[in-house]
This record gives structure tokens, C-alpha cells and sequence, in this order.
């Protein structure tokens, strides 16, 4: 690939080939035979995705890429499709069948493939992939933490997040400036909300807006009764806040909403 086909996708490519393996033995197939990477590049991770004889969709927006998998990477088990992932309608992907996502995802992206996969979670039980080190750790980790956040929260309101390993510079052409760390998501067992999704990503993204502020100062545009302000939860930051604790706390705010206004 063209060194400026690969600056305008944002993506250092993986060369070593034992990282991935080991990014393909990440995905556990529990649910699914069918798979999507995105951005194979030249297909380092695609060949070991192949021989695991499920079904792989390779996703690619460079036609350098496209024509160097087509030529080299024929196989009945294998598609390559060439399409912008974020543009690109899921609603009939795999025919509809439950499929995972993998891949060594471009830095400048890579958060909103999740966000993409969280739309498109009742298809997606599982996401494995490569991001850069504090992203990937950001989207694993758990209340108390600094780095706890929007995506830490979101993700596992529908998710399980396990952080898996760190990959050093050296593995990529070219080598980034940081380090890259990779994940699984695992979808729950019971993925609904007991509360509105869409009240639910307005809350979380409202209160670590300004996360050093208590819930109370942070949440004041929901104009919250003086009743509900009086509940201990408005007095802690956001980031001292459990997931469960954030889909109770919207559950409240939604209650509160239709008593005043009845």
C-alpha cells in the first residue's frame, strides 16, 4: 500500500505474524461461524482468520488492498468486500446470522466502529481487535479509575470488556508512537436495557462532560425535582458511578420526568 494510502486511512499495519495469530485466537466462535474484519490491509491477520473455516467478510476502503486480497487470498470461506465500514448497511449482513468483528483498527476510527457495533449488537455477540493502548484499556476498565468514561460505560452496559494484551511499536509498518493493546467484547446474556437507550447515552455523556463535578451540577439540564436531588447518588462524580448504577440513575431521571410533568 501507498505510504499515502495509509496516512489518509490512519492505520500502521501489522507485520509480525505470531501477534496475529494470536489476535485471531481471540475470537472464541461460541454463537456465530461468521466474521468480519475490518481494514485486513494485506491480509496478515485474514490467512489466520481462514483457516479457522468459518465465514470471513474482509471489509477494506483501499483498492491497492482490495486487488493484493483478491490475488492472494482466494478461498470459498473468504469475501472481500470493498466499502467503508461506518458508511456501510448492516441490515442484511451474513443474511442476518449472528457474525463477530476482528481487526487491527485504524487509530482515527476506531471509536466509532464501537459505537457502531453497539447499534448493530443484536447481530455482533462478539468483538476482539487492536486499538491503541489507552483506548482499548479506557473501554475495559471499571468504575474509580480516571480513565473510566463514556465508552467504558456504554460498551459495558451491553458488553463484556476484558483488556487481553499489549503489542509493542515495533509489530507495525510503520511503527506508531504508542503502544496498541487488545480487547474482546463479549456480548451479555441479557443485553436489555431497563431503561431508555437513548436517555441512557445522553446521561453518561452529560455527566463526564464534566466528570469533576458531583451528578447534581453535572446533570443540571435534566431539571431534576428537589425531591430526586436529595438521593445520595447526586452527590458522587460521575466517574464513581457503576454501570448498573448509571442505568438506575436513568430509570430515576426518567420516573422524575413524568411525575413533574403529570
Amino acid at each position: 500500500m501507498s505510504v499515502r494510502a495509509k496516512k489518509h486511512l490512519g492505520q500502521h499495519f501489522l507485520k509480525d505474524e505470531g501477534v496475529a495469530e494470536k489476535i485471531a485466537n481471540t475470537l472464541t466462535f461460541e454463537g456465530y461461524k461468521n466474521v468480519l474484519e475490518i481494514g485486513p490491509g494485506m491480509g496478515v491477520l485474514t490467512k489466520y482468520l481462514i483457516e479457522k473455516g468459518i465465514n470471513v467478510i474482509a471489509m477494506e476502503l483501499d483498492p491497492e488492498s482490495v486487488i493484493y486480497l483478491d490475488k492472494h487470498y482466494k478461498n470459498k470461506n473468504l469475501q472481500v468486500v470493498p466499502a467503508d465500514f461506518l458508511k456501510f448497511d448492516l441490515t442484511n449482513f451474513f443474511n442476518g446470522k449472528q457474525y463477530a468483528i476482528t481487526g487491527n483498527f485504524p487509530y482515527n476510527i476506531s471509536t466509532q466502529i464501537v459505537f457502531k457495533t453497539l447499534e448493530w449488537r443484536d447481530q455482533i455477540p462478539e468483538f476482539t481487535g487492536m486499538f491503541q493502548k489507552e483506548v482499548a484499556k479506557r473501554i475495559c476498565e471499571k468504575e474509580g479509575s480516571k480513565t473510566y468514561g463514556i465508552m467504558s460505560v456504554l460498551v459495558q452496559a451491553f458488553y463484556d470488556a476484558e483488556y487481553l494484551f499489549t503489542v509493542p511499536p515495533t509489530v507495525f509498518n510503520p511503527p506508531p508512537k504508542v503502544e496498541s493493546g487488545v480487547l474482546r467484547l463479549k456480548r451479555k446474556e441479557d443485553y436489555s436495557l431497563a431503561c431508555d437507550e437513548k436517555m441512557l447515552f445522553k446521561v453518561v455523556k452529560t455527566a463526564f462532560q464534566q466528570r469533576r463535578k458531583t451528578m447534581r451540577n453535572s446533570l443540571k439540564v435534566f431539571n431534576i425535582s428537589d425531591k430526586l436531588k436529595e438521593d445520595t447518588i447526586f452527590g458522587q462524580r460521575p466517574e464513581q458511578l457503576s454501570v448498573a448504577e448509571f442505568i438506575a440513575l436513568t430509570q430515576k431521571l426518567e420516573n422524575d420526568a413524568i411525575s413533574t410533568n403529570s
